[in-house]
């Protein structure tokens, strides 16, 4: 039997260690969900002597998670498919035309992947478009913030369709939004993907942004409903745990369905560039 090579031993074994640096923290975290209240104060890795799936069905029901699940999926959905929808155009436009102006245009979109949120003016600018404390309002700034990364992710796949593509379709009569609709965007499926899962888990994940913009309970995400569950069950260790569970099992399940798209999108988007 052929052996490994060594080196190939090392990175399998750094590997394993990265993933147990995960797995372990989750693990704690579901096994003392399933625990009474007295055995999840010790927040052990001690198997729970009867599971209490109970803690589930209450966490559901005290605090309110339904309605601040669809909040999230509200949220966060809509935001991604707006900043998708927009970047891809925009890229577009900057990749066919290339001349001083667009790529001060692209630098200027590269910039917000750097640049922080300042929220005393996005607060101002909503109060003055009359859309704080509204789903609207905070789903443009999610879309906004999304914007950036989008845009470097498609300028670079864009830049591999041929031009050849565009005179051809021109020649049939295709206009300029038929041309990219129709024979552009359908190219560009892995990297859209890509850009909707990226964008709507950091919608999903945000815990700052709704904390400021929105100021009723009954808009909140899941992501806050946790900060306020917490100031309520502060000392209730596995209904805490329980809905952390809760809260991270959408955006897992999404990425372990469609993790093989995010890592061909992202490759495409970084290597095609």
């Amino acid at each position: 039997m052929r052996q490994k090579p060594l080196l190939l031993i090392m990175k399998e074994l750094f590997t394993w260690i990265l993933a147990l640096s995960i797995l372990c923290p989750l693990s704690l975290i579901v096994v003392n969900s399933l625990k009474t209240a007295e055995d999840a104060n010790t927040v052990t890795m001690n198997l729970p002597h009867k599971l209490q799936w109970i803690n589930y069905k209450e966490a559901f029901e005290g605090g309110n998670l339904l309605h601040s699940f669809f909040n999230s999926l509200l949220m966060s959905s809509v935001s991604a498919a707006i900043s998708i929808l927009v970047t891809s155009m925009a890229a577009f436009v900057l990749v066919r035309n290339k001349d001083r102006w667009n790529k001060m245009i692209y630098n200027y979109f590269f910039l917000g992947l750097v640049a922080p949120l300042n929220y005393v003016t996005t607060i101002k600018v909503l109060q003055t478009l009359h859309l704080q404390n509204t789903f609207p309002g905070i789903i443009l700034v999610f879309a906004t913030l999304g914007i950036p990364f989008a845009v470097f992710l498609f300028y670079g796949f864009i830049s591999s369709v041929p031009t050849e593509l565009d005179e051809a379709a021109i020649i049939d009569g295709c206009g300029l939004g038929r041309l990219f609709f129709s024979v552009v965007f359908p190219l560009l499926m892995p990297v859209t993907i890509t850009g909707f899962i990226l964008n709507f888990l950091g919608a999903w994940n945000d815990f700052v942004t709704p904390l400021y913009l929105l100021n009723k309970q009954n808009k909140l995400g899941m992501i806050n409903a946790i900060y306020n569950y917490f100031g309520v069950h502060f000392n209730e260790w596995n209904m805490i745990f329980t809905i952390i569970v809760l809260t991270v099992l959408p955006v897992l399940v999404l990425y372990l369905v469609c993790q093989k798209y995010i890592i061909s999108g992202m490759v495409s988007g970084s290597l095609k560039g």
